[in-house]
């Protein structure tokens, strides 16, 4: 696929067919993945790549714990989560989650249905593989960022290869299970996880997101601001 077309072609899978993909096919996405620029090259990132019984184990173990410790101040982030949505960042946040439950038939009220969508998260939408993004402790926000252009790649790169993803920050939100579940380090932050596998034909796969218009995100600047300017020409006369 030719890049823009790749770009616009992108989507979050939510419903995945349980057939592994070929091992070829994982190392090829892996391998364009890694090309990611960083840092410094510091390259932060490591993958912990789950496959078959070890997707369902592990599935199996969020669920559990999300069922049991199911309050906001029960979750277990490693990085500082959003303080709030507000302004058009809500408005595009609540527009995304008003297509999936409607891609579902799932009212606004019933919660019921609602949270057991949300659990969907956790078994990885029964997707037969997910990575489990980590970052070097000490690296800080810029570690996380090179992540960030990792997770993007990685998606990219299985879209190429004709696989489907999404990019999972609920797993990030539970990383004290995922760091014991998976023996994780100290120094290793959780990211996100990023579920890879076929799409399966469901009505949740048939909605997307919107995206914003390009003016309304990127400033076009092509000489001084006015004050700067002058600043500038004052400094020099002095």
């Amino acid at each position: 696929m030719e890049f823009d077309d790749l770009m616009a072609a992108r989507w979050s899978c939510r419903e995945f067919l349980p057939d592994p993909l070929p091992d070829d096919v994982l190392r090829d996405v892996m391998v364009t993945a890694q090309r990611t620029a960083s840092w410094c090259n510091t390259q932060p990132w490591q993958v912990h790549l789950l496959s078959g019984e070890a997707v369902t184990w592990l599935g199996d173990a969020l669920v559990e714990h999300v069922v049991n410790h199911p309050t906001p101040e029960e979750q277990t982030p490693d990085l500082d989560l959003p303080a709030a949505y507000v302004g058009v960042y809500k408005e595009r946040q609540r527009g995304a989650g008003y297509a999936l439950y409607e891609s579902l038939g799932i009212e606004r009220s019933d919660f019921g249905r609602r949270a057991e969508q949300m659990l969907r998260n956790f078994s990885f939408f029964g997707a037969p593989h997910v990575a489990i993004v980590t970052t070097d402790r000490t690296q800080g926000t810029y570690g996380v960022l090179d992540c960030g252009g990792y997770v993007a790649n990685l998606m990219n790169a299985a879209l190429a290869h004709g696989v489907a993803s999404i990019a999972q920050g609920a797993i990030g939100m539970q990383a004290g299970p995922v760091r014991e579940l998976l023996g994780l380090p100290e120094d290793r932050l959780v990211v996100c996880g990023v579920a890879l596998g076929r799409p399966a034909e469901h009505p949740v796969n048939d909605f997307r997101t919107t995206r914003a218009e390009l003016e309304d995100v990127v400033t076009l600047v092509d000489a001084p601001p006015a004050a700067t300017a002058q600043t500038a020409r004052e400094r020099a006369g002095a």
